[in-house]
């Protein structure tokens, strides 16, 4: 008996609709160190209790959410990262890069603005032993002092010019509007990639490619018309994801009628074969016969 293709899960339609809905645990545990660190979303948000935003990744990019002062779920993403279409192993990485947890940072001193890094706290302390223990050896101070400095400045420095890099291959949005409406068709396009996945299909393959195409256009037509995009487009982006994900439902529903009547055939060609061979097999009688 063959197996049927499987349609889309239930929960496709709503898996977008609140954070990591596989996996309750890993929002409790992220919303726990929230509260724990401070950095919770309320209206007594300063600089210093900026909201850390909780990466959700996805195949076709994350969702970024906050944790809301009152202990409620949230509904919309604050932002949303989109990646770019045929994405690399590399361009993957670096989207892995940006959704890494924030880095914790210490303040200078009492009275000095600014921070730094933990790691970079980490790297002059390494540094300054090194350099220490160098000149110990006979290293000259001329080129011990520099690279005791060059450590901490490269630990602080390098992340935000790997950030900035790796940003070229993602288009997010943060504006609540479009939060809403990209999520809209983040929806429709996990399906498309559900149905595609493992599948030989070419008709399924090419929809998901063209979901990503189209979440990636909308997210920058959203990113430079700062949110304020002609709702014709919109709309007209959204009519094409919904013609596309009706089309895959379609090719999905055919697959599963097609399996359904070839396991009846099959099943009927199964019980035929067993009539056969009762009303060949000889009787009581026949044995008798020929004893």
């Amino acid at each position: 008996m063959t197996g049927t293709r499987p349609t889309p899960s239930p929960t496709a339609a709503t898996q977008h609709e609140c954070p990591f809905p596989h996996d309750p645990q890993r929002w409790e545990r992220e919303r726990s160190h929230a509260l724990r660190t401070g950095h919770i979303r309320d209206h007594t948000r300063t600089a210093a209790r900026e909201p850390v935003l909780i990466h959700e990744r996805t195949r076709w990019g994350w969702l970024a959410w906050t944790v809301p002062g009152d202990g409620s779920t949230p509904d919309t993403p604050h932002q949303i990262g989109i990646l770019t279409p045929t994405a690399t192993p590399l361009q993957r990485l670096a989207l892995r890069w940006l959704t890494r947890r924030p880095a914790r940072r210490i303040g200078l001193a009492p009275g000095i603005p600014g921070s730094l890094r933990l790691t970079a706290a980490a790297a002059a302390l390494l540094s300054l032993a090194v350099g220490l223990l160098a000149m110990s050896e006979g290293v000259p101070a001329e080129v011990a002092l520099p690279a005791i400095l060059l450590g901490p400045l490269l630990a602080d420095y390098v992340p935000d010019r790997l950030d900035a890099r790796a940003r070229a291959h993602v288009r997010s949005v943060e504006k609540p509007r479009a939060c809403r409406y990209l999520q809209r068709l983040a929806v429709l396009h996990t399906c498309l990639i559900e149905a595609a996945a493992g599948s030989d299909r070419s008709e399924l393959r090419r929809s998901a490619e063209i979901g990503q195409l189209l979440l990636w256009d909308t997210a920058d037509l959203l990113r430079t018309s700062g949110g304020r995009a002609d709702s014709c487009e919109l709309i007209a982006r959204e009519r094409m994801m919904l013609q596309l994900a009706g089309r895959v439902a379609h090719i999905l529903q055919g697959d599963h009628d097609h399996d359904h009547e070839h396991d009846q055939e099959h099943e009927r060609t199964a019980w035929g074969h067993t009539d056969q061979v009762s009303t060949r097999a000889p009787g009581c009688s026949d044995l008798q016969g020929h004893g």
